[in-house]
């Protein structure tokens, strides 16, 4: 049953005067309406129904960020990325006269990280033994996998320091750097398919022991450095070949695998995209990560009970607001300022995302107002959709869920109260104006 709390009419006059941008409402008072005798109500407790569901998989081949790290989750299990790419040289000519160096790769910070970045990350770099072809011949995903030899070629053990350093230098084997360096400079290596073809590509791989953080790198300006030396009269001079990963064959031959082993019993249930996991059965939350595809799934099953009003009424706002359970975020497992909005149909296959006026992206805003109270809620303006789902003839199986806007190159998670919490229950509030014609 609605609980309705009567405003007003003086109050009509203040939201009719507010900005369209703050209703997001298409509402226009006409001459039926402002002759009439007008009562404005706040509806807020419509059933909101909160799940979770999980995509099948998520393409992770970006041209963007490289995402290499682990870390465990007491709800999420043990998070791991690591990443495939292939590389191309600058060029395909050594002087017969230079003398191999050294070789190394250097990974370049884009300044994302995830978790606890005081801890100590390990990085394996290995090489490829078979060729980065997608399965689908289409698209590589966070599912994806690609066999890679057992030996290293470089190993590295650092202190992150994403924003306060520029990159980090890993030193390769010599073996592997001067039959490279053979190969380039005897001509047996003279152009791409030759080059794929011996090197196959690298794979960056987060040690088994850590439980640290989850790190970006850019990915264009991550480079292996081939160095050697020319003498010239009476010095030596250095010069290097930079071999690039290679983001301009499509499908590009790159990907982030993303894994989360041994979650939580509730997401270890998800185990196909079309399962709704209700926050009802899963101790009231619902719950988001980007990066493995899981996302807070949001219905509204009986909105055009707003009908059971009696006169003739419109939608003034529809504000949803949803709360991060407390103690499941802190300073490391962060929350975001923003998530994006998109739409599934019944199968939980993304549609398209959530637009006002077919141009701006709705977004899930954090409210942080009442933070010295622990008030932290996620609210959503959803006035348009509201009014669309009203006007629809049928209902509709399709549904609204919540993930970051890049949810293909983070690893970032989030728990919800559902719609059912004791502390703080996700909560719709309409702004609903009625009117009785005079006679």
């Amino acid at each position: 049953m609605l609980r309705i709390i009567g405003m007003l009419g003086i109050l009509l006059l203040v939201l009719l005067a507010c900005s369209e941008d703050n209703l997001n409402s298409d509402f226009v008072a006409g001459e039926a309406f402002t002759d009439s005798n007008i009562r404005v109500l706040l509806v807020d407790t419509l059933t909101v129904e909160t799940s979770t569901m999980k995509f099948d998989s998520i393409i992770t081949a970006t041209t963007t960020r490289m995402l290499i790290g682990k870390y465990t989750d007491s709800v999420f299990g043990t998070v791991q990325s690591s990443s495939y790419a292939e590389l191309l040289p600058s060029t395909y000519t050594i002087d017969t006269e230079a003398e191999y160096d050294s070789i190394v790769f250097y990974l370049k910070y884009d300044e994302y990280y995830y978790n606890d970045t005081l801890q100590t990350n390990g990085i394996h770099i290995k090489e490829l033994t078979e060729q980065m072809k997608p399965e689908d011949d289409e698209n590589f995903y966070n599912s994806s996998t690609i066999a890679y030899a057992d030996e290293d070629l470089g190993y590295i053990d650092f202190s992150p320091r994403p924003l306060q350093t520029d990159s980090i230098e890993i030193k390769l084997n010599d073996d592997f750097g001067a039959a490279l360096f053979e190969g380039l400079q005897d001509k047996t290596l003279t152009n791409s398919d030759e080059f794929t073809e011996y090197l196959k590509g690298v794979a960056f791989i987060p040690d088994e022991t850590n439980n640290g953080s989850v790190l970006g790198f850019l990915l264009e300006s991550s480079i292996m450095r081939l160095y050697f030396s020319i003498s010239e009269e009476n010095d030596q001079e250095q010069y290097f070949i930079d071999f690039s990963i290679n983001t301009s064959d499509s499908p590009i031959p790159f990907f982030n695998q993303i894994t989360a082993e041994n979650p939580n019993d509730y997401l270890n249930s998800l185990i196909d995209q079309e399962i709704n996991l209700s926050s009802s059965e899963s101790e009231n939350q619902s719950y988001i990560q980007s990066g493995i595809g899981i996302a807070t799934r949001i219905q509204f099953p009986h909105i055009k009970s707003i009908y059971d009003i009696p006169g003739q009424g419109t939608i003034l706002d529809a504000v949803l607001k949803i709360k991060p359970t407390e103690g499941a975020y802190n300073d490391e497992l962060i929350l975001r300022d923003n998530l994006s909005v998109y739409i599934v149909d019944q199968n939980n296959d993304l549609t398209e995302q959530l637009l006002v006026a077919s141009t701006t992206p709705v977004v899930a805003v954090l409210n942080t107002d009442g933070q010295e109270f622990n008030d932290i809620y996620y609210e959503i303006s959803l006035g348009s959709y509201i009014e669309e789902l009203l006007k629809a003839e049928r209902d509709t199986d399709e549904a609204l869920i919540l993930l970051p806007d890049n949810y293909n190159t983070t690893v970032d998670r989030f728990v919800l109260n559902g719609n059912t919490s004791p502390d703080y229950q996700t909560t719709l509030e309409l702004t609903y104006a009625v009117y009785d014609e005079n006679e």
